[in-house]
């Protein structure tokens, strides 16, 4: 498979590019985790509501920004006015400023244990890890040697980009790093209340280009990271072709996402006016615009190794990767005014991410730590019922491939999700507890007999076939999974 470039007749470096092949790792590795940690991490809140693109499919953007669920926009959200947010942080803060976050943050973060955070990261069965390098609020988690443009000193104390990349490495996995170069409140410091906000909230700045280039090369140089993952967009006016070569010239073997739009380079007062009236006339008839385009999106850029759709699924096999992020609540970083029963539950999450994988994707899962490092209980428990069920089922899931289709049922009516690896194909029963006896899988039409046919945790089972389809006997008794795999290995169909 090809990476996503854009059109014909692009420069020289952009041509070279669109040859690039997305890496067989990243194909194999399926589960990935998203860590959102940060100032916002002290604060740690965001309103207890609806996932993101429900929201906006109800309130749209002026309904979002008011009530985001995001408590990694914090410095936003609490300068919205009227927002639950405002009043959480008048009422718990005062006057408050949010960057004075940063001494606390820096004395709890002084104490994580970021080994352990990388072990509990792997036995949740993940493969790669994402760390938020840089938020929208512009604080770093590195010791950046790039001067701030307006000469502030927003960075950790502690090199948490370096010490948990080399505590992940340790682990046996990839260590990725997210950047924000969309938006940093710290340069460009726009509250987000409207839809045209979105996009006049990019700094506009050739200085801030410069700047956001410069950290990026700091991070591919220092820190080498499998995953570069920016976020919102990328800021117009430099060469971004040449970043990327130079990514794939250290890392040659990395992936980048597909959020490197480029803004415009010129923003003037008529582009600014067009902007507003545009967003506003796209509010006033949000009633009209089809459910299918009330979603989070962000606009193609020139190139990228994979999509990053928030919060969705597809219906088919797609041909080209992609990785759907998630929260394991309705926040990417800690809400600590989340509930437990805000966090999906494991069968949800397992169904889901059987569901990605199944239709050629990875998983990019959201886990919001402390200010400290630790992993709150609500979402430490979803992580060991995930890695608990990985144990038993990951060769179903990691380096394997889609089949020729992504989804079947039985004859009984249980749901399948189907993948394939090493001479096997793989029907995932999305059923907790599946009737025992006889189950017809209706896509596997075959006249030869297979030479084996498991459930994995369980054993082999007897199996024969039926008017051309493969029937297999289930046991009296299965483990208590939230989903059940049928490994079929051998003459597959």
């Amino acid at each position: 498979m090809t990476a996503h470039t854009g059109a014909q007749g692009v420069p020289a470096q952009w041509a070279a590019l669109e040859q690039r092949q997305v890496p067989a790792w990243f194909h194999d590795a399926k589960l990935g985790i998203f860590v959102h940690w940060g100032l916002y991490s002290v604060p740690a809140w965001a309103p207890r509501v609806d996932h993101i693109n429900a929201i906006i499919a109800k309130r749209g953007a002026h309904g979002l920004y008011r009530a985001n669920p995001y408590s990694e926009w914090y410095l936003n959200s609490y300068r919205v006015p009227g927002s639950p947010s405002a009043k959480h942080h008048r009422d718990t803060y005062g006057d408050l400023n949010y960057y004075e976050f940063a001494k606390e943050f820096n004395t709890e973060a002084a104490q994580a244990d970021l080994a352990g955070f990388a072990r509990n990261m792997r036995a949740a069965g993940a493969e790669y890890v994402v760390l938020t390098s840089k938020h929208h609020d512009g604080f770093t988690l590195w010791p950046s040697e790039v001067a701030h443009p307006q000469g502030r000193a927003l960075h950790a104390q502690r090199d948490l980009v370096g010490e948990l990349g080399e505590a992940v490495r340790t682990e046996g996995m990839r260590m990725g790093l997210y950047y924000s170069g969309g938006y940093d409140w710290s340069v460009h410091d726009v509250v987000l209340r409207r839809l045209a906000d979105a996009l006049l909230a990019m700094p506009p700045q050739p200085a801030y280009e410069r700047y956001a280039t410069a950290h990026v090369r700091e991070l591919i140089e220092r820190y080498r990271p499998s995953v570069l993952w920016n976020d919102i967009g990328w800021p117009g006016g430099g060469d971004l072709s040449a970043l990327f070569t130079a990514y794939y010239e250290a890392v040659p073997d990395g992936v980048v996402n597909d959020r490197w739009s480029e803004s415009p380079t010129r923003r003037g007062p008529l582009n600014t006016l067009a902007t507003r009236v545009g967003g506003r006339l796209i509010e006033l008839l949000w009633p009209l615009v089809p459910r299918s385009l009330k979603k989070v999106g962000f606009p193609l850029p020139r190139h990228s190794d994979f999509a990053t759709p928030e919060y969705q699924t597809f219906d088919e096999v797609r041909d080209d990767k992609w990785e759907q992020t998630r929260g394991i609540g309705h926040s990417f970083a800690h809400n600590r005014n989340e509930h437990a029963e805000d966090m999906i539950e494991i069968e949800d999450l397992i169904h889901g991410f059987v569901d990605v994988v199944s239709k050629n994707g990875n998983v990019l899962l959201g886990v919001g730590p402390a200010a400290d490092g630790t992993i709150p209980e609500p979402q430490q428990r979803v992580l060991d019922g995930l890695g608990a069920w990985l144990r038993v089922n990951g060769e179903a899931i990691k380096s394997t491939r889609p089949w020729h289709v992504a989804e079947g049922r039985t004859d009984r009516g249980t749901a399948l999700r189907l993948t394939q690896s090493r001479g096997a194909v793989n029907a995932i029963m999305l059923d907790r507890a599946p009737v025992a006896g006889q189950h017809v899988l209706e896509q596997f039409t075959t006249s030869t007999l297979p030479r084996k046919v498991e459930v994995l945790g369980c054993g082999e089972v007897p199996y024969r076939l039926v008017d051309g389809r493969l029937a297999v006997d289930l046991p009296e008794r299965l483990p208590d999974s939230p989903a059940h795999t049928v490994r079929v290995t051998g003459s597959c169909p």
